[in-house]
């Protein structure tokens, strides 16, 4: 079968298109924004990108279009697609039909940490020995792609029964497509599924928190009684949602009753399931968020019917995942991090992550807030105070200038720039070695990484 993805170099659409070019189907896509980590994955498979939605994709002929929740009436591809009553159907629902309607999916929700704790699970099954196949919304390292189908067998001819039982998945509450606005995650049908955290985002397309939260209880509607919800015990958000109605056993984490943990120096901690100690984790990983992903992910394994003793020597091997306090290079002694933070929340738990591994050492935090939710002024009262962490905040805000009136209670400490290539040069200009520039976007940040450190290096020339 020959499938063309429309918005095919998001994180979600880009990994479908690896698991549908794995299994044999020819695939082609198109997008408007191109740029890496997921177009060098593409383009690194084979896979044609086409630049821009134009109609006349239509003579490609594909037996589907596959089409992204990027796409509103009025693309000019989609348009035609509807004209010439051409057949089309959404991601999440071609995933389904397709990929999971065999499998046991492990499901890895919430506003927090599903990319990093699906990368955790996936890592967990695959040091296991069981093979699973996975779409996760980055790269984790340990695998160095972000979907696969998951095979037993490696040859291109396999048999059915060569298909891993287990599919690991980050499950998104944003809506599906202009056509259908379930949240993706209802199409997954999980048996085991991961409940990390819950709080207001994407205003885009909820009204409030309450309109999220019923979301998540039709998620947690279709899990069956045989199955496991893995929850977030400090959670309260979660506590309603499972209150409207819950069928499954829970399991909960970060609490006493449930699973928790209790860290000691040097990065060390003991893992509990209730008063019973399972073992001990010694990794790299910064932050208390990450312990409490790492909890989700043993349990969950446990459930899949791997020990936890296993889970936890697995996660010693854990490597994170790109753009999760990436490490993007070292420079007259100045770090340079990169990570995908884009809600208040997730910017001070970064911070915060990185401090506890600094010390006293300056922080540098450079932000572009570039999400719907953030331009849309719904977190302007909270940015400051998820930044405060920082020594100098800079921000990047080339649309307009609510970014510096969210921040003016920052002070000196925080200075906004429009241009890209100014905000390159004021960095470069104050740091010293010793110093760590921490860079949070959700999306490209016109390769500042690169530039700043290039920067950087001709400055101190």
């Amino acid at each position: 079968m020959h499938i063309h993805i429309l918005g095919i170099c998001g994180t979600f659409m880009g990994g479908i298109a690896a698991i549908a070019k794995e299994s044999g189907h020819t695939v082609t896509g198109c997008d408007q924004n191109v740029y890496p980590p997921m177009s060098a994955q593409l383009e690194s498979l084979g896979i044609r990108l086409i630049q821009g939605f134009s109609a006349d994709q239509i003579q490609l002929k594909p037996d589907i279009f596959v089409v992204g929740n990027v796409v509103t009436r009025g693309n000019p591809l989609m348009e035609e697609i509807l004209n010439l009553n051409l057949p089309y159907i959404s991601g999440p629902q071609w995933l389904s039909e397709n990929i999971l309607d065999t499998r046991w999916v492990l499901a890895v929700a919430g506003t927090h940490g599903k990319t990093t704790t699906s990368s955790m699970l996936a890592w967990i099954l695959e040091y296991a020995g069981m093979c699973p196949g996975f779409l996760i919304g980055g790269i984790p390292e340990n695998f160095g792609m972000s979907a696969r189908i998951g095979s037993i067998q490696s040859n291109s001819r396999r048999a059915a029964n060569d298909v891993s039982p287990f599919f690991v998945i980050e499950a998104d509450e944003y809506d599906t497509a202009f056509f259908d606005k379930r949240s993706k995650f209802v199409h997954y049908r999980p048996k085991t599924v991961i409940l990390n955290n819950l709080e207001f985002d994407h205003a885009d397309i909820f009204d409030d928190l309450a309109a999220i939260e019923r979301q998540f209880h039709h998620f947690v509607r279709i899990v069956p009684s045989i199955g496991l919800i893995v929850a977030n015990g400090c959670d309260q958000n979660l506590d309603r949602v499972l209150a409207k109605g819950c069928w499954t056993p829970v399991e909960r984490f970060g609490i006493q009753a449930g699973w928790h943990s209790v860290t000691h120096k040097n990065n060390t901690s003991e893992v509990f399931y209730i008063d019973e100690l399972q073992g001990m984790l010694q990794w790299d990983i910064l932050g208390q968020h990450n312990r409490m992903n790492a909890l989700a992910a043993l349990a969950a394994a446990r459930h899949a019917g791997i020990p936890v003793k296993t889970g936890i020597e697995a996660l010693h091997q854990f490597k994170n995942v790109k753009r999760r306090m990436e490490n993007r290079g070292v420079v007259n002694q100045i770090t340079v991090y990169d990570d995908f933070a884009h809600h208040p929340t997730a910017i001070q738990t970064t911070i915060d992550g990185l401090r506890s591994h600094i010390g006293n050492a300056r922080m540098i935090a450079v932000l572009e807030p570039r999400s719907n939710t953030m331009k849309m002024g719904v977190w302007k009262d909270k940015l400051a105070s998820s930044l405060n962490g920082a020594d100098v905040v800079y921000c990047f805000s080339p649309d307009d200038d609510w970014a510096g009136q969210a921040l003016a209670s920052l002070g000196e400490k925080a200075k906004c720039f429009r241009d890209l290539q100014q905000l390159i040069a004021a960095i470069a200009e104050i740091v010293i070695a010793g110093d760590h520039v921490l860079i949070m976007s959700n999306g490209g940040f016109g390769g500042i990484h690169e530039k700043l450190m290039a920067q950087i290096q001709c400055v101190s020339a």
